[in-house]
């Protein structure tokens, strides 16, 4: 199993990486989103609707996304971008602020319509975002997925070396608080690499990419809610050895939203005061 994962891991870094530098980025948004349309399939097992209700499900999103192919297209990546920006701000004050409150008060989205909303909401974001990014700067979109891939590694070993204290057992009783830890000393090491050797001189590095890492945190469990709820070990079999493809970016889903804004906001805070 491990040496499945870690063929399907290289295989999916070895398409990813030219795609991301070298698409353009109708391309790239095409391509977004049949992946986005695949975990929102994989989402729709969580309602565990009918083959005809889930294409009906399906469809609807894919009709709206297609009218916003169709804006990119005809009107640019400005029109674009300002769509978008105004998505990702939604889903961050979702992640932000909902999620948080509906975690530590345990009252989780139980009506299937309200899961099948949030499922558009995560899964246009995720798309609006990964296209944004691309088209701002490929390393941007890198330096976020880098970020959750680095973070979800790092716990896993810090809290299969040192875990003791559960992060929450009701819904993922594999993490601890002693990973969450290890997650943000890597990212925090990750910071300092991109600061020292790339040239990156801003000061919100660390607790920007901090940020990031919990947010990614909060997805990698929301996931994990759903699918305990569904009866289900994993959302999928679309990657060998890995289950799910939403399972391998139910963390970058609140990741590249809130990333995104923060480094909106820090672009319009840096050209106002010039720090």
């Amino acid at each position: 199993m491990l040496k499945t994962r870690i063929l399907t891991a290289i295989v999916l870094l070895g398409l990813f990486l030219p795609a991301v530098f070298q698409l353009p980025v109708l391309p790239w948004a095409a391509l977004m989103l049949l992946l986005s349309l695949v975990c929102l399939y994989e989402w729709a097992g969580f309602l565990q609707l009918s083959p005809r209700y889930k294409s009906v499900f399906i469809g609807l999103f894919a009709a709206v996304a297609g009218l916003c192919l169709l804006g990119l297209q005809q009107q640019g990546v400005h029109w674009f971008f300002y769509h978008a920006l105004t998505v990702c701000a939604l889903a961050s004050v979702f992640w932000l602020v909902i999620v948080p409150v509906a975690m530590y008060r345990n009252a989780f989205f139980k009506h299937w319509l309200v899961t099948a909303l949030v499922g558009y909401g995560l899964m246009l974001s995720l798309w609006m975002a990964l296209v944004t990014a691309q088209a701002i700067n490929p390393k941007i979109l890198l330096v976020l997925m880098a970020t959750i891939w680095l973070s979800d590694s790092a716990a896993y070993f810090a809290g299969k070396q040192f875990g003791r204290h559960k992060l929450a057992p009701a819904i993922s009783p594999g993490k601890t608080w002693e990973g969450v830890v290890g997650a943000l000393l890597a990212v925090g090491l990750f910071a300092g690499l991109l600061k020292s050797l790339s040239g990156v001189n801003t000061w919100w590095i660390l607790p920007g990419l901090w940020l990031v890492a919990i947010v990614g945190i909060y997805g990698d469990l929301f996931e994990s809610f759903f699918k305990r709820r569904a009866g289900i070990k994993d959302s999928g079999q679309f990657l060998p050895g890995h289950g799910g493809l939403l399972d391998r970016v139910d963390g970058i889903i609140p990741a590249l939203p809130v990333g995104l804004c923060l480094l909106t906001g820090f672009h319009f805070i840096q050209q106002s005061y010039s720090f």
